[in-house]
């Protein structure tokens, strides 16, 4: 028996003064009720019960002990229950963390309606486009975007988005269209610095990945105002797909060099890889699952 059975026992016995009624209470023979008690009493170092042929009663030692006991055992009844009870409806704080923009635009809303399914859950949203240890800073779950190198988090992809530049119609009827990423020399350009890379974007040709460099006439780690330049005829500038979508779909940007983008990026919720994974966590992704589109490639 573990500790916990060990405690049990005693109880029981101490309860019903008797091995045997005590045995029938916890199901178990009374040589089994017997040991666990004396393994009890051999671990303390303390005899907790006074046996004769007639009764078992608890000695002073035993008298104390047994409240005690009680209240771990009630506790332990307590948490068993909570745990269940979490298993068919999320409760406590989730905490998340995704991009900045991505957060904003997609991650929060999806968090208001988790919140609004479960009412016994609270939630904390953390945006920011530094990578975030999980572990370290006990956050529940992630939104991340691209290849993930760490293999001790569990991933659910839940869909992709392309690496796209764009233009104002304006600014490139002005300018001319680029046809190849050489051509970007000869424009403006606003780099959008979260991206990665030091003044280099990422473009594909053949089938191959290679990398040009730029001299940015304009540098920010914000997608936003890296868009509102572009927008107002700045220059060309290099965001991810699901970031410059509004603005395409409206027509006050437009796509070029298509046909040299690089392969897409994941979308993908990941969390800490564990035996336990909370009930929270698996009713915000099955949420995720059944009700968000995160696929930008195509739009």
């Amino acid at each position: 028996m573990d500790r916990f059975e060990d405690l049990s026992a005693f109880v029981a016995v101490a309860e019903l003064k008797s091995f045997a009624a005590a045995s029938r209470r916890l199901g178990v023979s009374a040589s089994a009720a017997t040991r666990a008690v004396a393994a009890l009493e051999t671990r303390l170092g303390v005899r907790l019960l006074q046996r004769t042929t007639r009764s078992v009663t608890p000695t002073d030692a035993g008298e104390r002990y047994l409240a005690r006991a009680r209240s771990v055992l009630a506790d332990l009844a307590e948490a068993d229950e909570m745990a269940r009870a979490e298993r068919d409806e999320p409760s406590g704080r989730l905490s998340a963390t995704a991009p900045a923009m991505f957060g904003r635009l997609h991650v929060g809303p999806l968090m208001c309606s988790f919140l609004e399914r479960y009412p016994k859950a609270s939630g904390e949203l953390m945006l920011s486009d530094r990578m975030v240890n999980l572990v370290e800073d006990g956050i529940d779950l992630a939104v991340r975007i691209g290849t993930l190198a760490d293999s001790s988090f569990v991933v659910r992809k839940l869909g992709s988005t392309r690496r796209v530049a764009v233009a104002a119609p304006a600014y490139l009827a002005a300018h001319g269209t680029p046809q190849t990423p050489a051509d970007l020399a000869q424009h403006r350009l606003v780099r959008f610095s979260a991206l990665g890379g030091v003044n280099e974007w990422r473009f594909a040709e053949d089938g191959r990945e290679k990398r040009l460099a730029i001299a940015p006439r304009y540098t920010t780690n914000s997608a936003d105002a890296a868009l509102w330049h572009a927008e107002r005829g700045g220059g060309l500038t290099v965001v991810l797909a699901y970031q410059a979508a509004e603005a395409v779909r409206a027509g006050r940007l437009r796509i070029v060099l298509a046909d040299f983008e690089p392969a897409a990026l994941p979308i993908q919720i990941v969390y800490p890889a564990s035996p336990y994974v909370p009930s929270k966590v698996r009713a915000f992704i099955d949420m995720a699952r059944e009700t968000v589109d995160w696929n930008f490639v195509d739009f």
